[in-house]
């Protein structure tokens, strides 16, 4: 944040929304959902699965990826070929927590969820209706810093994504096109399509994330956890393969789909069957 001007940003300890820089440093002021509250700013979360290297790796060899990286890797989040998405494990989901893996399984990001409220933990627990609601995630880095604000607004059929900055400028959407069938869902950036992430079979488990030419730019994987985990438990496990560099606003969101159709699609498992 050095040299940024005053102004309201992504909570880079990721228990708010955002968080009130004042030129020189963070401040206690902070907001969620339009409501303002201080809490002060100390060091913030970044989720970890401890996930054990071989089995990571072992997702991507499932994957089919192994070894077959299509360009070197800058060691972020935008700039490695690819990407290795796990979610903590846990009985109940209350928070969406990942962490993101290269494909040598050293963490180089997470996924968190904020600005939850008592009343929507508790929906989580104990109704569906968490389906309909209002879901906020940060991408961070591996130090915690956000670089990616993701909101799925309330939801009754389709969902919209909406992916920003941490600035909170918005970058562009990932907008459900359909109900039925294979799921699809479009990229938009300044009002254009710029590509789309097209699900491979009706329950939604691998996708084909294309450019605006329709020629396949990259491809989300999801791997199997074993049966034990799967079904006691809420993780789920992706691979993202990009087949080449990417830049502007295609970039951006390829990263953020890996999470943003599982946000997008998760809380519609109940009735998918």
């Amino acid at each position: 944040m050095t040299n940024a001007a005053p102004g309201w940003y992504a909570d880079p300890f990721g228990r708010h929304e955002v968080r009130y820089y004042d030129g020189s440093g963070w401040t206690e002021h902070v907001a969620s959902h339009g409501r303002q509250s201080t809490d002060p700013p100390v060091q913030g979360h970044v989720p970890r699965v401890d996930r054990a290297p071989e089995k990571v790796q072992r997702d991507v060899q499932r994957a089919g990826t192994a070894g077959q990286a299509a360009f070197a890797g800058g060691g972020s989040l935008f700039t490695e070929p690819v990407l290795v998405v796990n979610q903590k494990a846990k009985l109940i989901e209350v928070n969406n927590e990942y962490a993101i893996y290269d494909q040598h399984a050293r963490q180089i990001g997470a996924v968190r969820q904020v600005g939850q409220s008592a009343l929507k933990k508790a929906a989580r627990v104990l109704t569906s209706y968490d389906q309909f609601m209002t879901h906020k995630l940060q991408v961070v880095d591996a130090t915690g810093t956000p670089v990616l604000a993701i909101t799925r607004p309330a939801k009754f059929v389709k969902s919209r994504v909406i992916v920003q900055d941490p600035t909170g400028n918005e970058i562009g959407q990932l907008v459900q096109q359909n109900v039925f069938g294979k799921i699809r869902f479009g990229l938009i950036a300044g009002g254009h399509q710029v590509g789309s992430i097209n699900a491979e079979n009706w329950r939604a488990w691998n996708f084909s994330i294309r450019d605006h030419a329709d020629v396949e730019v990259a491809r989300i994987t999801k791997t199997w956890e074993g049966l034990a985990k799967t079904m006691f438990t809420t993780a789920d496990n992706y691979v993202v393969q990009i087949h080449r560099p990417l830049e502007g606003p295609l970039q951006a969101l390829v990263v953020a789909a890996a999470v943003s159709v599982d946000t997008a699609l998760k809380q519609d498992q109940r009735g998918l069957g």
